[in-house]
C-alpha cells in the first residue's frame, strides 16, 4: 500500500542540491534511498556552497521528537534518514521497498572514503574528551589517506556559553570546512546543528551519534547478522547498561505504538 511521499526540498530547502524523496514515519519524515543517494546529494550540497543538515535517525530521535516539541522543531529543515532497521521495516511496510538503512557509523566511513579522493575540507565536533577525538582522528586518517580533516572540537558535557559558542563558530569558518560532522548524541546534536544554523555559513553539518566512539575503537559495534535482524539495540545494551537501559525501555515500546497506530489509519482510509 504505497502512500505519497513528500520530498526533501519541503525539509531541507537547498534548491542547488536537489531533494530527496521522503516518506513520514511515526511524525518524522524519513529518507527513501541508499549510501549512494544520500552521499551524491552531500556532494551536491557541498558543491552548491549552501548550508544544509543531515541526521541519521534512531526510534530514539524519532520518538523524541514525538514527544518533545523542542526536538521536533530541532529537526524542522533537516534531512534525517532512518539509521535504526526497525524504520526501514516501516518504510518497506508503508510500501517503499526502496528504502534502506542508511546507519550513520557506516555513512560516515563511506563518505570518508569518498572524500578522501576530492579533498573535502571536514570538521569533527564531539567525543568524549579530547585524547578521544584525537584517536578518531588518527583512525580516520590511516584508514583513509588524503582525508582533509581541516579542524576538530571536543565540546563540554554542558550547553556552551556565548564565548565558547562564537569561538566555535570562527574556528569553523576558518578552517574552511565544508562538512562538519558532529558526534555528541541524540537529540543533543540535532538542537546543536539547529542552533548553530543561524550563524555557521554554507556548510552540510552531519549528526552521527555514536560514530566517534564506533570509529576510535572505544565502543564495539554490533555484528553484522544482529544490525540486519534490528538487534542492534540488544547488542548495545549488553555493551552500555547504565546508559541506555532507560532510553530503549521506554521509547522502543512507544514506537511499536505508533507506527502500528498509524499503519491501521492508512489501512482504514485506504492509501
Amino acid at each position: 500500500m504505497p502512500t505519497e511521499a513528500t520530498t526533501a526540498e519541503s525539509i531541507a530547502p537547498t534548491s542547488a542540491a536537489g531533494s530527496l524523496p521522503t516518506e513520514t514515519v511515526a511524525g518524522t519524515p524519513l529518507v527513501l534511498g541508499n549510501y549512494d543517494s544520500v552521499m551524491d546529494w552531500m556532494d551536491d550540497v557541498v558543491a552548491s556552497g549552501e548550508q544544509a543538515r543531515l541526521s541519521a535517525a534512531t526510534v530514539h530521535l524519532v520518538m523524541g521528537a514525538r514527544e518533545d516539541p523542542e526536538t521536533a522543531i530541532a529537526l524542522e529543515g533537516c534531512v534525517t534518514v532512518p539509521d535504526g532497521q526497525p524504520l526501514v521495516w516501516a518504510l518497506n511496510s508503508l510500501g517503499h521497498p526502496e528504502a534502506s538503512r542508511v546507519y550513520g557509523p557506516e555513512l560516515m566511513s563511506r563518505y570518508c572514503a569518498r572524500s578522501a579522493k576530492t579533498g573535502v575540507p571536514m570538521y569533527l565536533y564531539g567525543g568524549r574528551d579530547r585524547p578521544s577525538l584525537d584517536l578518531l582522528i588518527s583512525e580516520l586518517e590511516r584508514r583513509y589517506p588524503g582525508l582533509n580533516i581541516v579542524g576538530s572540537y571536543c565540546p563540554p558535557f554542558r550547553p556552551l556559553d556565548e564565548v565558547e559558542r562564537r569561538d566555535v563558530l570562527s574556528e569553523i569558518e576558518s578552517s574552511g570546512a565544508q562538512v562538519v560532522w558532529v558526534g555528541i548524541g541524540q537529540p543533543k546534536q540535532e538542537h546543536w546543528m539547529s542552533q548553530m544554523r543561524h550563524d555557521i555559513g554554507p556548510v552540510l553539518m552531519v549528526g552521527v551519534g555514536a560514530a566517534f566512539d564506533f570509529h576510535a575503537g572505544l565502543v564495539r559495534q554490533a555484528p553484522a547478522w544482529m544490525q540486519r535482524l534490528g538487534l542492534e539495540w540488544l547488542y548495545r545494551l549488553t555493551q552500555e547498561p547504565k546508559r541506555l537501559w532507560a532510553r530503549y525501555a521506554r521509547y522502543n515500546p512507544l514506537f511499536i505504538v505508533a507506527f502500528a497506530r498509524q499503519y491501521l489509519q492508512l489501512r482504514r482510509s485506504g492509501k
